[in-house]
């Protein structure tokens, strides 16, 4: 990676760094939505070693505080991180310049993989590769637990809370929103009662290594437009919603209030609200929703929509991009002879109205954050939350390994008769190279594709 603040190997001195211009950034994020692989954690990761490391843009202690607070926040933090960033440095446009570029490559690649998905989805090849992949999705969603796991599940009672979870939505069927809204309360009460317990928080911790100053520093007063302003709050809050009021209304107008498009507005807008934890959180509700209650596509296709988003750049939480795509290829509400347009404007709004709340979070929200630079016990009460999250995901990829197990049912008097052997022991190949070989998730699906279709060509 060619960097602007290294010469022949050598770290230039704090002096020569200088401030990006904003046609500067806007290239570095463009390159940073073609090249945001390994979810989460390795996009910040690698906006760390370009941004703190590197570049040198903004410390670490800034960098980390932004990130706990986006952490906080429903919606993909490492996306807003980007935003965050941006608008520190290049204002409001800075903000969406680099929130727009995180997720516009992923938007219109799995726009291309979503047309071919449907289009040929079908040939014996394709499926076959596609039967490969569905076991590796059930080992990465079960180790995505795992990892949000080992963070968040400190101590009994966050274990309790990520069982009850669980339970509540695998056996008692209950809404993911209400179990969210559950751990929220419970968050509240103890952090109210017993703020011990919440204590060691998910929150990020800073390194002991210094990579020298920083154009944001530690102690760095932050810019004029950073400066919290309440009137300002209210005028951005309130161009928010009319963003999101004016393109509701709009859809409402043409299509009507009970096409396919209204409802994915809807339901995109309440899903992006409730991304507490990441995107493995929200799976659960969209797949209630997209699968079990509007029927915009099946099971399986959920789960190659899965497998599809782990393949391209940006957050997971791009697969709504899929579900889109695939919703409106179903039922086309712009005509029957019009299936490729209905998908591929479904397929925009409904990453418009997932995305739309996180650029009004931040922008509303930063100028309070950066007065709050220095305490980083903010992030506390995501405990309780982040905890129920890891019961639902495990939830999920349980949900997930039943249909790719028993491709044909479940039925209690012949589950060994009509278990798909290779499937489950494809599930736990990928398991233990995901665990105890600590594969990439992207080596993990090119495997198993590859897989799947040598078992295509030789059975």
């Amino acid at each position: 990676m060619t960097d602007n603040n290294t010469l022949a190997g050598k770290t230039l001195t704090s002096e020569e760094v200088s401030m990006p211009t904003l046609k500067q950034a806007f290239c570095y994020w463009l390159k940073l939505g073609f090249v945001s692989f390994g979810g989460p954690a390795g996009q910040i990761s690698i906006m760390h070693q370009d941004l703190v490391e590197s570049k040198r843009w903004i410390s670490e202690k800034r960098f980390l505080h932004a990130l706990n607070c986006c952490m906080v926040l429903p919606g993909p933090e490492a996306q807003q991180l980007a935003i965050y960033i941006g608008w520190l440095m290049h204002r409001t446009w800075g903000g969406i310049v680099a929130g727009g570029l995180f997720v516009l490559p992923s938007l219109l690649i799995l726009t291309g993989l979503s047309y071919i998905y449907m289009r040929f989805g079908s040939l014996p090849a394709i499926a076959g590769i596609l039967y490969g992949i569905k076991p590796a999705v059930v080992a990465i969603v079960l180790f995505a637990a795992y990892r949000i796991g080992l963070r968040a599940l400190k101590n009994k009672l966050l274990w309790s809370i990520a069982f009850a979870s669980f339970v509540a939505i695998a056996v008692l069927k209950i809404p993911f929103p209400i179990i969210v809204l559950g751990a929220a309360l419970i968050s509240l009460l103890v952090h109210r009662f017993k703020p011990a317990l919440l204590a060691d928080s998910a929150g990020h911790k800073a390194s002991k290594q210094h990579y020298g100053s920083a154009l944001i520093d530690d102690n760095t007063p932050p810019p004029a437009h950073a400066i919290f302003n309440f009137k300002k709050m209210i005028r951005l809050i309130a161009i928010g919603v009319s963003i999101w009021l004016i393109s509701m209304l709009l859809i409402i107008l043409y299509f009507g209030m009970d096409a396919t498009l209204t409802h994915m507005g809807w339901f995109f807008t309440k899903a992006a609200l409730l991304t507490f934890g990441g995107a493995y959180a929200v799976l659960p509700y969209v797949f209630q929703g997209a699968v079990g209650y509007y029927n915009w596509l099946t099971a399986p296709q959920m789960m190659d929509g899965l497998a599809l988003g782990e393949t391209t750049p940006g957050p997971l939480i791009m697969v709504v991009t899929f579900v889109g795509f695939v919703g409106g290829w179903t039922q086309p509400f712009m005509g029957a002879d019009s299936m490729l347009l209905s998908a591929i404007i479904a397929a925009c709004v409904v990453t418009f109205f997932t995305f739309l709340p996180s650029f009004i979070f931040i922008l509303v929200g930063a100028p309070f954050i950066e007065s709050t630079h220095n305490n980083l016990k903010l992030t506390a009460p995501l405990s309780a939350i982040t905890a129920a999250v890891v019961g639902v995901i495990i939830s999920l990829a349980l949900f997930f390994a039943s249909h790719i197990f028993w491709p044909n049912g479940l039925a209690a008097n012949n589950m060994l008769a009509n278990i798909d052997w290779f499937a489950f022991a494809a599930t736990l190949i990928a398991v233990l190279l995901l665990f105890k070989f600590k594969f990439g998730t992207i080596k993990l699906i090119g495997i198993f594709a590859l897989i799947g279709l040598l078992h295509h060509v030789l059975i």
